[in-house]
Formats: structure tokens, C-alpha cells, sequence
């Protein structure tokens, strides 16, 4: 019997991207770096920032934590504000919170989430809301999951991962989580199946009912 449903935030409840690659942009600026192009920059949406600036630049661990910070310096003032809700999101977070208890899930900073889920007027709804530390030893989306199940007292077997990217599968896989991908947000059908998605919705909707079919 499945408890507990755990949400990815970016690309999953939200459509954040236009405040995150703001902020990445004016990150990359102050850095004197290159700016590519906007289907390289989309791919830094999901995955923990400094992994990506090691793919993209080669960037060692203490540089980017450099980098880190004057993103984080913008997006807490300006790209934070920079979102819209997902259609049918608030519907299915009425319906599925009735029945289970939502967790959040994010590669995005604690603080940050938090404050997202409280601008949203969404803190009713999650009993829980787990992201990666400032200091960067938790940031990895298998890492954040396993905090989340630890904190809230429930065993792999009664949750479900709810996401957009390979990276909330895969960190569901590696923690024994069944795995719901979503098509609306920054990922692909390709990506997800590849990844090992238990089932994929085109539509925010869809999940309650997909929901349904693990139990």
C-alpha cells in the first residue's frame, strides 16, 4: 500500500525556467564564460548546478561552488520569483493530499523550496519538503530522496517518486521507489523510458490515477 507520494519541484509542480536560466545567464556573465545555446542551457534545469558546470566548463568542485554563489546571490532575489503553476497541479495536490501524505523532493536548496512552496500557497499540502544543503554534501536526487524517506518514516516500498527528469527516476530506482515521469515539464518520453520510469502521464491530471494503479 503506497503512503507517502514524493513531488519533484522544478519541471514537475512548476515551470521555473524562465527565473533559472536568469539566473544562470547572469551567473555565466559575472564568470566571463560563454553563453550557449538555449537547448544547452535548458539542460542545466533538473540536475544539481555544479554537476552540470563540471559537464558543460570542466569546472572543479571549489569552482564551482564559486559559481554557486553568485547564481544563488540572483535567484534569491529575483529568479526565485520567476515561475508559473503547472495546469491541474493545485487540483491534483487537493485530491492526491486527501489519501496520501506528499513529500517534496528537490535538487533545489531547502531554503529555497520551502519559500516557493510558501509563495505558492502550496504548505498545506506536503507534510515534508527535503532539498540539497547550501553547503553542496547533499545534492544528488538519491540522496535527497533517502533523506526525505528517512525523515518521514517510510519504507521505499510504500512510496512513489513523482518527476520530469532521468534524474528523479534514477534516484528513485536507487533508493527502491516505484516511479511516476511526467511529460510536461523539461524532460522527454525518451529520457524516461531510458531511465526506467514506471509509468509516464502527458498531463498533471493523469496522476492521481496513476497513482492508483500501484495500489
Amino acid at each position: 500500500m503506497k503512503k507517502v507520494i514524493l513531488f519533484d519541484l522544478d519541471g514537475t509542480l512548476t515551470d521555473s525556467s524562465k527565473g533559472i536560466l536568469a539566473s544562470i545567464i547572469y551567473m555565466l556573465k559575472e564568470l566571463k564564460l560563454e553563453i550557449p545555446d538555449k537547448e544547452v542551457l535548458r539542460t542545466f534545469i533538473g540536475p544539481p548546478l555544479s554537476l552540470s558546470l563540471n559537464n558543460i566548463y570542466g569546472m572543479d568542485k571549489e569552482a564551482a561552488q564559486k559559481a554557486v554563489m553568485i547564481y544563488r546571490d540572483y535567484y534569491a532575489v529575483y529568479g526565485i520569483l520567476q515561475l508559473e503553476v503547472y495546469p491541474g497541479i493545485l487540483e491534483t495536490l487537493v485530491e492526491l493530499s486527501q489519501h496520501y501524505s506528499l513529500g517534496l523532493a528537490t535538487s533545489k536548496p531547502t531554503p529555497y523550496a520551502e519559500q516557493i512552496i510558501r509563495n505558492l500557497n502550496f504548505t498545506s499540502y506536503f507534510t515534508g519538503i527535503f532539498g540539497a544543503d547550501l553547503d553542496g554534501k547533499r545534492e544528488g536526487k538519491a540522496a535527497i530522496i533517502k533523506d526525505a524517506l528517512t525523515h518521514l518514516s517510510v519504507e521505499p516500498e510504500e512510496a512513489i517518486m513523482v518527476g520530469d527528469r532521468e534524474f528523479d527516476i534514477k534516484g528513485a530506482k536507487e533508493n527502491g521507489l516505484a516511479s511516476i515521469g511526467v511529460l510536461y515539464g523539461f524532460g522527454n518520453r525518451e529520457e524516461l523510458e531510458q531511465a526506467g520510469a514506471d509509468k509516464i502521464v502527458k498531463k498533471a491530471l493523469e496522476i492521481p490515477a496513476a497513482v492508483k494503479q500501484f495500489n
